[in-house]
């Protein structure tokens, strides 16, 4: 994988060497271009062209918190863990500034404290300008002596937390470290140096007894020049307790920021808390005031039903009384007409029979009382027969 550890690096302060840069920071470098495409591969020959081709430093930067180049092949070298002469002659370059600057970062990450004093503070004479690229994505003008300065008084540098270290002064009272010599002290000697010639000639041209002109340096002299030694040295020994001090003021105000911090949270947690409590009652009160909506619903469904059940019932009663209402009136008439239809054939014949005789009595008797036979006088009578079997009319009298 191009993201493992060398099989080979040995832990560093018990942990993964890239463990050092914090989870975040390291995945956003895992998905950067620069990482994919100029890193991968790399070993501790071929990584020092690619830092030569640095032009700036950085962390990360811009709203997605983009890492830098520098800070990209910091992880790499934390990944391949190039061996420690390496290191020291990236430090002790002093053609490629950047280079100086990746080699320092790199040993304040993995060195121990006395490697870290012994090969970074000599940097405080590098006063080489170096473009720094901030979180905003705009650059700044700073120089070596200033990174080297706060690689070794802070504990945060480029969005990386930095190991903490032991201060110098601890490490001088132990006897692990030599007292630190100041670049301006060869000076500060140049000058007492001219100063005592300066002296020196002065007594000549006032014609001091010759004793004096070669005696050389004085004991009051010497005594001066170890007191503003030892000044110097203390000096830098109370600047390192006050940086101690102020170390731990930070520190107990950072405690008391995260106290702080801690109870804001516990507050908002409790009040998360509550307000799902207030949410669960007012959901369980609005799920009891459902349920009771919808049994009204409900109940009310099953009151229109009953009525329109009641209200179909009483409709099929009365269009049943109605149906036998008019079945009972139909039923006589149909019961008349079954009655006269249902007689049999013969008597039908017989009552047809009996209705057509009957007209022809009644002709017959029209008939016999139209032609006069059935006159009371005898005579008349007798003539009407007479004349009806003629075919005459009757008489009239």
């Amino acid at each position: 994988m191009a993201n493992r550890t060398d099989p080979l690096a040995k832990s560093i302060r018990g942990t993964n060497p890239q463990n050092l840069v914090e989870k975040i920071v390291r995945s956003k470098i895992y998905q950067n271009t620069y990482w994919k495409e100029q890193c991968f591969g790399l070993t501790a020959e071929t990584l020092v062209d690619k830092a030569m081709e640095l032009d700036h430093i950085g962390g990360t930067f811009g709203g997605n918190r983009k890492p830098t180049p520098f800070l990209c092949l910091v992880l790499k070298m934390l990944q391949i863990q190039p061996e420690k002469d390496i290191v020291v002659e990236f430090i002790k370059n002093e053609d490629y500034k950047y280079v100086r600057v990746l080699g320092a970062f790199y040993l304040r990450l993995t060195g121990t404290d006395m490697d870290v004093y012994r090969y970074l503070e000599p940097l405080y004479n590098d006063y080489r300008k170096v473009r720094q690229k901030l979180t905003g994505g705009n650059f700044s003008l700073t120089h070596v002596d200033e990174v080297i300065d706060e690689l070794l008084t802070t504990d945060y540098s480029c969005d990386v937390a930095l190991p903490r270290i032991k201060r110098r002064w601890t490490l001088e009272s132990a006897g692990a470290l030599d007292p630190r010599k100041s670049a301006l002290e060869d000076d500060f000697e140049e000058e007492e140096e001219k100063e005592e010639n300066e002296q020196l000639v002065d007594g000549l041209e006032a014609g001091a007894p010759e004793k004096d002109y070669y005696r050389g340096r004085s004991p009051t002299r010497e005594r001066d020049r170890d007191r503003r030694r030892d000044s110097h040295r203390h000096r830098d020994r109370d600047y390192d307790r006050d940086y101690d001090r102020d170390y731990e003021r930070e520190r107990g105000r950072g405690r008391e920021r995260d106290r702080d911090r801690d109870r804001d949270r516990d507050r908002d947690r409790d009040r998360d808390r509550d307000r799902e409590r207030d949410r669960d009652r007012y959901r369980v009160r609005d799920e009891r005031d459902y349920g009771r909506e919808r049994d009204h619903e409900r109940e009310g469904r099953e009151r229109d039903r009953r009525d329109r059940d009641r209200g179909r019932r009483r409709s099929q009663s009365r269009s049943r009384s109605r149906s036998r209402d008019r079945k009972d009136r139909d039923g006589g008439e149909h019961r008349k007409r079954h009655a006269r239809g249902s007689t049999s054939p013969r008597r039908r014949g017989h009552e047809d029979g009996g209705a057509r005789e009957e007209p022809k009595r009644k002709k017959e008797k029209k008939e016999k009382k139209d032609d006069g036979t059935d006159h009371p006088d005898p005579e008349i009578a007798e003539a009407n027969r007479l004349r009806a079997s003629l075919g005459l009319k009757p008489l009239k009298l």
